[in-house]
């Protein structure tokens, strides 16, 4: 079958993987579980595959990704395309010789075993998609796996269609991976020798298997890179574009402006650039003119915000394009990045209000979006005239909505002081009186929050919501859930305890449904990591406490025991960054709108009795602007919206905070400014090298480093959790160190949480017993 290239192509760089019920998710966790056997499951994923083509084709994209497909992480998939397999996981799973083994394999590095822990996980960039971080040392050895790109092109090209394969580059593959070995001198990046002749071995059979572009996925390249490095880049793809046999190259970048090595790329001898054009990347556009254009390649413009859920402004996307048309061979239309970090299609929402459901632009629209302004480009504006003024009217309605702004929420922040952003007393003076009222022993021993979220809970919600469950009903349900979590939490030992958070379905969507200006969807989900999807609402406006939203819970289950139990909120840097957050004002703006409506939940808190209240923060260090120039501006707002929702509280009452599964280093003072009397941090899968970072800044106050990684299945042994706790010890005073997983408990069962608190409580006892 022959396709037809216009000579302007809608494209993407990728699409949602789960379906639209989700079905990767059941499927893969129906593997884990042995319910399905690996027939099943590759069968799923080749289903959901063969909709998503169609899906593409019908919607009118030219030219189709393909290889962005994955059953836990594409950066984990590229290890094992490569052969990077550490000696754990290939001792964990030694035969490999059926999918079954090789499914195994793969999971065993994405979730561990038994034996075997995993990879570390951290933040895609600055959005809330976790990788998985390959390790590599100076004796790695590499060997290629093309079976998952070629089966892939295959596959399509079985339905008619020639895809272009998507790889993450090797740039970005060595500079996103970890050295694990501690050998000086050694950087991940010194093995980039070893790894491009596997690409271009990898382009070479792409190429007799018919492809004729590929897409080299570099986002690194928009974060702040020396010279030396920019140097490799050059040298990498002069190497990748002398081979013969190969498909056509784009270099693909996402997130932000490429800076020095937009000319970089530029003279580069490959063919294409696919450059966002969105938000801080719009600088690209006077950059790329700056260096002279790309007459000679071809421009893959990303003009179409593809991490965000609002409806773009047609008409200035497609003056943006036509400014590029003078500044490129070729100038395509994409979105800016892969649209796996949005919903699939707002069509689902059947309850969303007509007027904001035409605000948005869910992954289904957003294909909508970029096959409209592709014939805008190629047929001219008047070809899309009714499309563009039903957008205009759209955007008016939005911008004129009095959901949108609310005076009085604007009159609170403009009356902020500086005064409300700092606690009366200073740390020192607030942990003698708590250490009076709370009486804790050392290293007192605590979770982070929830506990695992049953069948019977999700069903009792869910029957709630259909009304099939009364209120009284459901109150009794959630109440007899946490006078189980707090009797196992004594049986067990912990020193200060949680109400296990059985009413919250996410720990943002909890507080977004009960605040003004945030939206829930029905169906919205989003790749968090692995099969963790999550539904981040939607703020559309102005945000307020309406009433409050954790006191009832908090207060009942402080009346179940002696020990103190914390209050539990989420902080307003990270409601933001869980959500989709508003584009129509500053993201500081919002942020104080969320904290003062937080600091009156806390006042409440307090109020009530409740003497430890956490307001998490695990998003603080995912959201830092890639870009070092713009980090002052957003780590000020940050910490100010924190501490307007914490200073409030007397001396007595102690804040904690909570943040994981991204590197603390870039943040450390803002850890300090925030002055949480308490922070605890995920630190076990890094063997507590945070510990050694809180201790050369000098953090003043009190830490809990993570000893259980509990996005693994593993039940880490009391030796192990002792070992960890000894590390910390020797790099941080034993007195202000507290004991605790790395994040709340809700993804794991009951058998494995009660044996690992056990376990770590006995290594805490251990290490008391020594003091």
């Amino acid at each position: 079958m022959t396709q037809t290239v216009p000579t302007s192509r809608a494209t993407v760089y990728g699409y949602p993987r789960q379906g639209a019920q989700r079905q990767l998710k059941k499927a893969i966790e129906s593997y884990w579980a042995g319910r399905g056997d690996a027939d099943a499951l590759l069968g799923t994923a080749r289903e959901l595959r063969q909709q998503s083509l169609a899906e593409l084709r019908a919607a009118g994209v030219d030219e189709v990704p393909s290889n962005y497909f994955s059953f836990y992480d594409h950066v984990l998939d590229t290890a094992w395309m490569l052969g990077a397999v550490p000696e754990r996981h290939l001792a964990a799973v030694p035969d490999t010789t059926t999918p079954a083994g090789q499914l195994d394999r793969y999971f065993a590095m994405a979730r561990g075993t038994a034996d075997a822990a995993p990879l570390e996980m951290t933040k895609w960039f600055d959005t809330n998609y976790h990788y998985l971080v390959p390790e590599l040392g100076p004796d790695t050895r590499f060997t290629l796996d093309a079976t998952k790109p070629l089966t892939e092109f295959a596959e399509a090209k079985a339905e008619g269609v020639t895809t272009r394969p998507v790889l993450v580059g090797p740039v970005t593959f060595l500079l996103l991976a970890k050295d694990t070995t501690g050998t000086d001198g050694f950087q991940p990046l010194d093995l980039l020798d070893r790894i491009v002749p596997l690409y271009v071995d990898l382009l070479r059979q792409l190429r007799e298997a018919g492809a004729e572009w590929v897409q080299l996925d570099e986002p690194v390249l928009v974060t702040d890179q020396p010279a030396d490095v920019l140097a490799r880049v050059a040298e990498t793809y002069a190497v990748l574009a002398a081979e013969q046999v190969r498909p056509k190259i784009f270099v693909a970048s996402y997130f932000d402006r490429l800076g020095d090595a937009l000319p970089v790329l530029a003279a580069a001898p490959v063919e294409g650039l696919a450059v966002d054009f969105t938000g801080n990347a719009a600088a690209n556009l006077d950059a790329l003119a700056a260096v002279g254009g790309i007459p000679d390649k071809r421009l893959v413009a990303g003009v179409v915000n593809g991490r965000n859920i609002w409806a773009a402004d047609l008409a200035a996307a497609l003056s943006t394009l036509g400014t590029l048309l003078g500044l490129a061979g070729t100038v395509d239309v994409a979105a800016s990045c892969s649209l796996l970090h949005v919903p699939l299609d707002v069509t689902l929402e059947a309850g969303l209000d007509s007027e904001i459901a035409g605000w948005l632009a869910f992954a289904r629209q957003k294909l909508d979006e970029i096959v409209t302004l592709r014939r805008g480009l190629t047929a001219g504006r008047s070809a899309i005239a009714t499309v563009v003024h039903v957008n205009k009217t759209r955007l008016a309605s939005r911008a004129s909505s009095p959901v949108v702004k609310v005076p009085a929420v604007r009159e609170r922040v403009a009356a902020v002081t500086e005064s409300d952003l700092h606690r009366a007393s200073t740390y020192g003076v607030r942990s003698k009186t708590q250490r009076e009222r709370l009486n804790l022993p050392e290293l007192p021993t605590t979770t982070i929050g929830s506990f695992p979220q049953t069948q019977e809970l999700r069903k009792a919600r869910a029957a709630l919501r259909a009304g099939d469950l009364g209120q009284d009903a459901y109150l009794e349900a959630m109440r007899a859930e946490i006078r189980s979590v707090i009797a196992e939490q004594e049986k067990i030992g912990l020193d200060v305890l949680v109400h296990g958070e059985p009413e919250r379905n996410d720990m943002v969507q909890y507080f977004g449904e009960q605040l003004t200006g945030f939206l829930a969807t029905q169906h919205g989900w989003v790749q968090s990591y692995g099969t963790r999807y999550v539904r981040p609402p939607l703020i559309v406006g102005d945000v307020a406490r309406l009433a409050p939203m954790t006191v009832e819970w908090s207060t009942y289950a402080q009346s179940r025991t002696e020990r103190p139990v914390k209050g539990m909120l989420t902080g307003p840097v990270t409601m933001l960054a869980w959500s989709f957050v508003r584009d129509d004002q500053p993201e500081g703006d919002t942020a104080r709108q969320v904290a003062l409506a937080l600091r009156d939940e806390v006042a409440d808190l307090e109020a009530a009795g409740i003497s430890v209240i956490q307001v998490d923060e695990p998003a603080l260090r995912e959201t830092l602007p890639l870009r070092t120039a713009d980090r002052a501006v957003y780590l000020d707002w940050a910490v100010t919206s924190f501490q307007l929702s914490t200073a409030g509280v007397r001396d007595d009452t102690q804040i904690h905070t909570h943040m994981c599964y991204a590197e603390f280093g870039d943040v450390l003072q803002a850890i300090v400014d925030m002055d949480a009397d308490v922070i605890s941090l995920e630190a076990a899968r890094s063997n507590m090298a945070i510990v050694d970072g809180l201790a050369q800044a000098g953090y003043p106050n009190e830490a809990g480093p993570g000893v259980w990684d509990i996005h693994s299945p593993r039940v880490p042994s009391v030796e192990e959790i002792a070992g960890h706790l000894r590390v910390a010890t020797a790099a941080f005073p034993a007195e202000r160190l507290w004991v605790n997983p790395d994040c709340g408990l809700k993804t794991r069962g009951y058998p494995e949480v009660r044996a690992t608190l056990s376990n770590l409580v006995a290594a805490t006892r251990q290490l008391r017993a020594r003091a």
